[in-house]
């Protein structure tokens, strides 16, 4: 059994097997009635493709021999051509995968539980992976060419993607597909993980009840987006919230909800629409609360103009290494706003609307942390004074790789008490008078 899936594997990976899709799949375009595609199910034109496809193998000039689970094989991949991503397509069906990168048309890698793994996955050739692209930026009504040679896009079930080609890839195409579960992670689940622990969830609760602007910050593909959605629940059903966005990720789950989305410049250059004009225009809007993916240009300005004219309760995500840096990061991307702002007013303006960073890290078991929360604690002299509330401290690796450690609570009382009492909201005053530990 085992050297039969070795010839398996090595007959799909053969270029004969490549030429030989691609014949089948140029043929069945010639023989398929492509004005139907539109007006049948998918089920039902699977149906028509299979028919069609078991006739080709029939025919003069395509007799190679094959087993029932090669045509099958075939089969499905010529449907995946058709109708979907082409070679990627089962890895966009496995749902244990949340990246897929493909280097060039023969190197194709995923991530799957923080992990990198290398795949049998490829392409014919550059064509065949730049038409792979082609298809997924002309669905959302964008190009990439020599002209325009980097793109941002997004798939029908939310995923992000990025394609980069010549002349700026050197070595052909490139496609990257960050995915998102199309039910998204819940308190529960990052609390199964041990994400973060069931005490830190309820103070969590609190912090979006009580109306503090949160920062949360965290390097690439350390789950912001997904603790930024587990923090919208807790926002309540009666609030009007505006959501701004790069690409479209979040998944709130609220009623009276309006998204916005970034557009990019047209082929003449024109009609762009960043961030930083939809977090102006969202004032306008009458939002209870703004959610703005993620800050990385001017916009921050008008965020944080936001989160100190009564926006209250706002919730934002920045690329940074430490809670330290993502507050340098807010100083430099201010500083992109184009007006001319003295270091220490920026620093005054940003200790005066955020009220508390929460910093992740994805460690290296591949598992994600919520390794500190930091309390704003306003300023002493020139410099944003924080204070930590909770930290995760790594203690070693147990046997099978995984990270061991513990979560450090309490030992500092939050300024944030007071607002959680005024909101009504139950304050576990002992969890912070007396520091807790708790073993990972």
């Amino acid at each position: 059994m085992e050297m039969y899936a070795v010839h398996k594997e090595e007959f799909a990976m053969s270029d004969e097997y490549h030429e030989l899709r691609t014949k089948i799949h140029d043929r069945l375009l010639d023989m398929l009635d492509l004005s139907l595609v539109d007006t049948l199910s998918r089920d039902r034109l699977k149906q028509e493709i299979r028919a069609v496809i078991e006739t080709i193998l029939a025919e003069d000039g395509f007799n190679t021999p094959m087993n029932y689970d090669e045509r099958e094989a075939l089969c499905n991949e010529v449907q995946d051509e058709v109708l979907g991503l082409g070679p990627i397509e089962p890895l966009m069906r496995d749902p244990t995968v949340t990246d897929i990168l493909v280097n060039s048309y023969k190197q194709v890698y995923v991530e799957r539980y923080g992990k990198l793994h290398i795949t049998p996955v490829r392409f014919k050739d550059d064509a065949h992976l730049k038409k792979i692209i082609d298809r997924i930026v002309s669905a959302v009504g964008r190009r990439v060419d020599e002209s325009s040679p980097m793109v941002d896009a997004r798939l029908p079930d939310g995923s992000r993607v990025n394609a980069i080609v010549p002349p700026l890839a050197i070595d052909g195409p490139s496609l990257s597909i960050r995915r998102f579960a199309a039910d998204p992670l819940e308190m529960d689940d990052l609390i199964a993980l041990k994400t973060l622990t069931p005490e830190i969830g309820e103070l969590i609760r609190g912090i979006v009840q009580a109306r503090l602007n949160v920062l949360i910050s965290g390097g690439t593909g350390t789950g912001k987006t997904t603790l930024l959605n587990v923090f919208s629940r807790f926002i309540p059903e009666d609030e009007r919230i505006v959501t701004i966005e790069d690409s479209a990720e979040l998944q709130l789950k609220q009623d009276h909800v309006v998204r916005l989305e970034t557009k990019p410049p047209n082929i003449e250059g024109k009609g762009e629409i960043t961030q930083r004009d939809l977090v102006r225009n969202s004032l306008r809007m009458r939002p209870d609360r703004i959610i703005v993916g993620e800050v990385r240009g001017g916009e921050v300005l008008d965020m944080l103009q936001a989160m100190n004219t009564g926006h209250d309760g706002s919730l934002t995500t920045v690329h940074a290494n430490s809670p330290r840096d993502a507050l340098l990061r807010l100083e430099t991307l201010v500083a992109m706003s184009g007006l001319n702002i003295s270091h220490e007013a920026v620093r005054q303006y940003i200790s005066s609307a955020i009220d508390v960073v929460f910093h992740l890290q994805r460690l290296l078991d591949g598992t994600r942390k919520v390794v500190s929360l930091q309390e704003i604690a306003g300023m002493e002299g020139n410099i944003i004074t924080m204070q930590e509330i909770f930290s995760f401290e790594q203690t070693g690796v147990h046997d099978d790789g995984m990270v061991k450690g513990r979560f450090r609570i309490g030992g500092v009382l939050p300024r944030f008490v007071e607002r959680f009492k005024a909101s009504g909201i139950p304050v576990p005053s002992e969890m912070f008078r007396t520091p807790i530990q708790l073993e990972l």
